[in-house]
């Protein structure tokens, strides 16, 4: 899995943040809410360049793809089956750019392989290559390791190292605060 694995996982791997933030409060951050901000994240995670120009079209695909993944992982670390459409969704995905790059010749320095992106091809490579990490990890070694973040209203996933249950210091800050809160507000009984 590389860092530009997930739109839904802050991984211990170094993964990106994720790109929707479920807020304490009730709020909601969604770093794919508006073309630009896409564009921003893609360009910032190297899935495409800064003037890539991505359009609403292209950001809702994101979106959409982000919300496939997030209910594969859910069904993963329930043990459920996964939805058919998020399958389908993934795999769609897979199979949306070239997974080999070209061989090209250079007249001065020879032989050499690269990946072109054509304009219209970027965020096809950009789906494909997120699909495939996340295909990644949940048919990888670190599979069984994927968990939900354990502070409300928290909805991230992470890799759990050791006795971890959080994405974020902040989150189990959250978390600790709230078990505390509990226990002095709880009714003694003499």
């Amino acid at each position: 899995m590389n860092s530009s694995t997930v739109l839904s996982v802050r991984a211990a791997t170094g993964a990106p943040d994720n790109s929707a933030l479920a807020l304490p409060g009730g709020h909601f951050l969604d770093l794919l809410g508006t073309a630009e901000a896409t564009n921003r994240w893609l360009s910032r995670h190297g899935l495409a360049p800064e003037d890539a120009g991505v359009r609403e079209m292209s950001a809702t695909q994101l979106r959409s793809l982000r919300e496939r993944l997030r209910s594969l992982f859910a069904a993963h670390v329930a043990g459920l089956p996964a939805l058919p459409a998020a399958l389908a969704a993934v795999n769609g995905a897979l199979g949306r750019a070239p997974t080999a790059a070209l061989l090209y010749w250079d007249e001065k320095t020879g032989p050499y392989r690269a990946a072109p992106c054509p304009t219209n091809e970027v965020l096809d490579r950009a789906l494909a290559a997120l699909a495939a990490n996340a295909a990644d990890l949940l048919t990888g070694a670190d599979a069984g390791r994927l968990t939900a973040c354990d502070s409300a209203p928290c909805n991230r996933y992470l890799l759990r190292h050791g006795r971890r249950h959080w994405c974020s210091t902040r989150c189990g800050d959250r978390a600790r605060a709230a078990r505390a809160y509990a226990r002095r507000i709880r009714p003694t009984t003499d």
